[in-house]
């Protein structure tokens, strides 16, 4: 696929995200689309929101346990840029600003150093990171019905939408084992439960498998980055009005609303 076809593909995934109009699977007009051509589909379109003044701020870790492996018919991580306008500091999502929001809970890692890969290891990044937090993201996506093969989501941002960050800040150490176990409430009942070491058997080895994938890309993990690196429990469907917590027990509870007008 040469780059005038990359950047087609990218700006009809921008324009559904402003427009609120999702578009038919790429994998349906391009079978075999290469996930090397999906992750030049994302640069490209993360490079526009960049140039209109976005800031990136982190990256996502994707698709890290087998229930939401399972549950969108793919067999491997993924990842995708944090910009900072998806950054939801009060808690509250405005209504119409996402397409077909889904909740996860997970945990955020804070750098305080750089990971460069190949070859970073868990202890790099224990050592690289200043602290943990509780986090929701609001995944999204601008495909529609949610039909996306690994190429679509991977091209799509990793089916990036919001976060929100919470919770306590502590210690990465106090993930050690990884075994923390998470809920999460919409409208008061809790709909999904998990633990922290769904996420690729520990959220650390998320954070080095991140680290090491970008490598190819020419890319790295900086000081000051937050990382989200995946999910704890299943995607949970959001609607106009849903109030989420999730419970993250002695790391705290994190809030999220989404407002009907």
């Amino acid at each position: 696929m040469d780059e005038s076809s990359h950047r087609h593909y990218a700006d009809a995934l921008e324009r559904a995200r402003r427009d609120g109009t999702p578009v038919a699977p790429l994998t349906e007009a391009e079978p075999e689309l290469a996930l090397e051509d999906a992750y030049a589909i994302q640069q490209v379109g993360v490079a526009a929101r960049l140039e209109a003044g976005a800031r990136l701020i982190g990256h996502k870790i994707g698709l890290t346990s087998t229930a939401v492996q399972a549950q969108l018919g793919v067999d491997q991580p993924d990842f995708g840029a944090l910009l900072d306008d998806m950054s939801v500091p009060d808690g509250v999502v405005a209504a119409g600003r996402l397409l077909q929001p889904r909740v996860e809970a997970e945990f955020a890692f804070h750098l305080r150093a750089e990971l460069r890969g190949p070859g970073v290891t868990d202890d790099d990044v224990r050592a690289a990171t200043a602290a943990v937090q509780p986090a929701i993201e609001i995944v999204d996506s601008r495909i529609a019905q949610w039909r996306i093969a690994l190429a679509d989501t991977v091209a799509d941002n990793a089916s990036s939408g919001a976060f929100v960050l919470g919770g306590t800040r502590f210690e990465v150490e106090a993930l050690e084992p990884a075994s923390a176990e998470v809920s999460l409430a919409r409208n008061g009942e809790v709909v999904e439960t998990g633990r922290a070491d769904l996420v690729l058997g520990d959220p650390v080895r998320a954070v080095s498998w991140l680290a090491n994938a970008l490598a190819p890309f020419g890319a790295h993990l900086t000081a000051g980055e937050v990382v989200l690196s995946g999910a704890c429990t299943r995607m949970v469907d959001a609607a106009p009005g849903d109030v989420f917590r999730a419970d993250f027990g002695r790391f705290g509870t994190l809030d999220l609303e989404f407002a009907t007008a």
